[in-house]
């Protein structure tokens, strides 16, 4: 493993896993879908330039006034004749301060590449002993969309290429 590889976050199957076809690989993909799964796995638009895109939505709780979206996408391309799947993240995020028909301020952020990203809010509570405890009551990580996505990936002999630059 070189080291773009590594900064890229590409992983290998394990020896011994003999590849599956592409459309197993796409089904298995797919079928991460489900109720207690906060993203969507889909078939990609000819727009976004993939096979498939993961999207995840997520509205984060903020101070009073502000409000926090961010869509995290992972856009996937099967290449069959490498046995791989080469991947690239991207992550809008919008904040706005004050009501939101019509904001003080708004700001925008992209990034596109291999995105890792932890988010966490807590509040402090008095629990039944009397004391304060600290809760958390939002977690955000995008380890939780794309370690399902890249296990599929492998459980089926294929690699998983992350992209930073350049194309699908």
């Amino acid at each position: 493993m070189g080291f773009f590889d590594k900064m890229n976050g590409t992983k290998y199957p394990n020896s011994g896993v003999a590849p599956r076809s592409a459309k197993e690989v796409r089904a298995a993909l797919l079928a991460i879908n489900g109720p207690d799964v906060p993203y969507v796995v889909r078939n990609a638009t000819p727009k976004e330039g993939a096979d498939l895109v993961a999207e995840w939505l997520i509205r984060e709780p903020a101070r009073r006034w502000t409000q926090l979206r961010r869509t995290l996408k992972t856009r996937m391309r099967l290449v069959p004749a490498n046995h791989e799947v080469r991947a690239v993240d991207q992550m809008w995020e919008v904040e706005w301060v004050g009501d939101p028909p019509r904001p003080k301020r708004m700001s925008r952020k992209y990034g596109r590449g291999q995105v890792t990203m932890v988010s966490r809010k807590w509040t402090y509570e008095r629990g039944a002993d009397g004391r304060r405890h600290k809760t958390e009551t939002f977690r955000f990580d995008t380890a939780d969309m794309k370690d399902p996505l890249r296990d599929a990936v492998l459980d089926a002999g294929w690699t998983w290429r992350g992209v930073s630059f350049g194309r699908l």
